[in-house]
């Protein structure tokens, strides 16, 4: 069978799906059609809460949730910070708490390359599709370059489905944000560090902090990466 056939059929099977366990069917198929050791669908709401389905290990997604990787892990915060499919390479892995994270990962299971499509949807609504296999750095960007257009296409399939099964899951929408805000979150957004924005502005680091910690509240966000996030997902803020 055709390659564009295959992911066809399954993004059909997909369309009519009404449970959660066809969904995970839809993901188990396309993982084989794809060779590859891992294929995930994560959610992570606006409140902070997330789950998900896809092949990685139980004990290794209940492991992540004890100790709340979510924190330190580079994918989400790489992926928070960008719209673009990301290669898990070209990450910040240099950390000594993100090695460990790393090391641990690899010891459940989870594959030493990965590729992982931010989506943002509705209020906030932020999730990512990954594909993760363990093969070598050539390998993997042939891998990409080849399916890039198809995996975009899959992500946003399985996030709509995703959307009818959890209409409850969006949170309300934040309160608007101050055009100070919005320029500080703005600069923020595309790579700015705290003095470079107060000199852009032309305010002083402590009105600038002022500002940050007041978006941060609206937007209910944990840190000021956080709220950078929200601010674009939410359409706030455009880069």
């Amino acid at each position: 069978m055709e390659a564009n056939t295959t992911v066809e059929k399954v993004l059909a099977e997909l369309e009519q799906a009404d449970t959660l366990e066809s969904i995970h069917h839809a993901i188990l198929e396309l993982k084989d059609y794809f060779d590859v050791q891992n294929m995930v669908y994560h959610w992570v709401d606006s409140a902070g809460e997330q789950y998900g389905y896809g092949t990685y290990p139980l004990d290794w997604a209940a492991r992540y949730q004890e100790q709340n990787y979510i924190r330190i892990d580079p994918v989400i915060a790489g992926c928070y910070k960008r719209f673009h499919p990301v290669d898990w390479k070209k990450l910040d892995w240099s950390g000594k708490a993100v090695r460990v994270f790393q090391a641990e990962a690899i010891k459940y299971g989870i594959g030493t390359q990965g590729y992982s499509i931010p989506i943002r949807g509705p209020n906030g609504q932020f999730a990512l599709f990954t594909v993760n296999h363990t093969c070598t750095d050539d390998e993997w960007k042939k891998f990409t370059e080849t399916n890039r257009r198809e995996l975009i296409l899959i992500a946003h399939y399985f996030n709509q489905k995703a959307l009818e099964f959890e209409p409850n899951r969006a949170p309300e929408e934040a309160q608007p944000l101050s055009p100070r805000e919005i320029d500080a979150m703005t600069l923020l957004a595309i790579g700015y560090n705290r003095a470079q924005v107060a000199d852009t502005l032309s305010i002083s680091e402590h009105t600038l902090r002022v500002y940050i910690e007041s978006a941060r509240f609206k937007l209910g966000a944990s840190n000021t990466t956080h709220a950078v996030a929200r601010a674009l997902s939410r359409g706030l803020i455009v880069v």
